[in-house]
């Protein structure tokens, strides 16, 4: 008898678990209507997931699921990095490629899709604890990344984390002003001029005259 030759059949495709789709589901409410805008049934009803699950698997309800989501967000946007820098290792470039895409998310979803961080920290309060921790956890991580990049570019440790700090300003601020405006023109403006001044050369401050004290 010939041996069967038939392959085996394929593995049905990975479904995203319950866990898992609530997550996205706050995400994409982030995104769109921020944290106060959305209720826990439009959530449960977008992830499908039955009543009650919420609290099985963030036990603080909707306010755990946005740390959840925050936090997965941020890693997400560290790996695009990752990836970008290993493609570019030039941060300039690597930034530029960042923003232009952010610009592209943007505008194809009519600008109505922002940064859920910014988003999230717009609207929190003194009492919003847990969701402020976690974003000041998110925009540090950002922060550090890009440092890092900028570090190993050759600028000194000082001016890379001023400049970290300021491209992560740039982004989020282009983001919403262009949100805002329903043009990308604000994140435009904003890219071409942090390329700027990351193309300029750093520069120690001038040594003063002889016979004034330092």
């Amino acid at each position: 008898m010939p041996a069967d030759t038939t392959p085996p059949p394929a593995a049905p495709p990975s479904v995203p678990g319950t866990r898992d789709r609530l997550i996205a589901a706050m995400t994409d409410a982030l995104r769109h209507r921020g944290f106060h805008g959305v209720g826990v049934a439009d959530i449960l009803q977008q992830a499908g997931a039955p009543k009650g699950v919420l609290y099985h698997h963030f036990p603080g309800g909707k306010a755990d699921l946005a740390v959840a989501a925050i936090d997965q967000v941020v890693d997400r946007m560290i790996a695009g990095l990752d990836q970008l820098l290993a493609q570019q290792p030039d941060p300039l470039q690597a930034t530029r490629v960042w923003l232009q895409s952010a610009t592209g998310r943007l505008q194809a979803s009519g600008f109505d899709s922002g940064c859920p961080l910014a988003t999230i920290a717009l609207e929190t309060t003194a009492a919003d604890t847990a969701l402020r921790a976690a974003l000041a956890r998110a925009f540090d991580r950002l922060r550090q990344r890009l440092a890092q990049a900028l570090a190993a570019a050759g600028h000194d440790a000082a001016r890379a984390e001023s400049l970290a700090a300021l491209i992560v300003s740039a982004y989020e601020g282009g983001l919403l002003q262009a949100r805002v405006a329903h043009s990308t023109a604000p994140l435009d403006r904003v890219t071409d001029a942090l390329l700027g001044l990351l193309a300029m050369p750093s520069t120690a401050p001038p040594s003063p005259p002889p016979g004034v004290p330092s």
